[in-house]
């Protein structure tokens, strides 16, 4: 062998083979595809991003829209309750009502005042019967020590003892609770 055949042997082996020249070029190639998709993948995350956000507001109107219906069906409820918040006691007065006219009725055909007590009793009784359905109880005063988340002081009177001293000792006018609230103080005399 020459120099120059060893020469060529060497070219030979030196240049590449067309096959792998190929698999390079495909390499290369999807290298470059590689940048193009990152290129895309980083247009995704904006535009789902973006996307994102358009889902966002169209829900915070959704919500928004909905709380404002909720609070025009909130403001009328409250307004018809305090137009007819008392429809339900009125019509539970009413057979009371009926029984006061009934009695004034009979009450012109007798002379006998003990038949006209005896019905204002029970018509009495019956109202106090349908006041405590309705929550509403008497303020007891008899033998009580004045208290002023109760009761009213509307006269003080001395010279009553020790033991009378800050006592309820007369009512002059009943006092009421709806539910453990006071609506009507009962107004008392109390002992100095």
């Amino acid at each position: 062998m020459t120099e120059k055949d060893i020469n060529i042997e060497n070219e030979d082996t030196q240049k590449e083979d067309p096959v792998e020249e190929t698999d390079k070029k495909a390499d290369e190639s999807e290298t470059t595809e590689e940048t193009v998709n990152s290129e895309d993948t980083e247009e995704d995350p904006l535009e789902k991003a973006q996307k994102e956000i358009e889902e966002l507001k169209t829900q915070m109107l959704y919500k928004a829209a909905e709380f404002d219906n909720y609070r025009k069906r909130t403001l009328k409820e409250r307004a018809e309750l305090i137009l007819n918040g008392g429809e339900k006691v009125i019509t539970t007065i009413l057979p009371i009502i009926d029984d006061m006219e009934r009695a004034i009725e009979n009450g012109a055909k007798t002379d006998d005042p003990k038949v006209l007590r005896e019905g204002m009793d029970l018509i009495h009784q019956k109202f106090i019967k349908t006041l405590e359905a309705q929550g509403v109880s008497i303020i007891e005063t008899e033998n009580a020590d004045f208290d002023t988340d109760v009761h009213e002081a509307v006269a003080m009177v001395p010279g009553m003892g020790d033991d009378k001293k800050g006592k309820v000792i007369d009512c002059l006018q009943k006092g009421y609770k709806l539910n453990d609230k006071v609506i009507r103080h009962a107004k008392v005399a109390v002992g100095q």
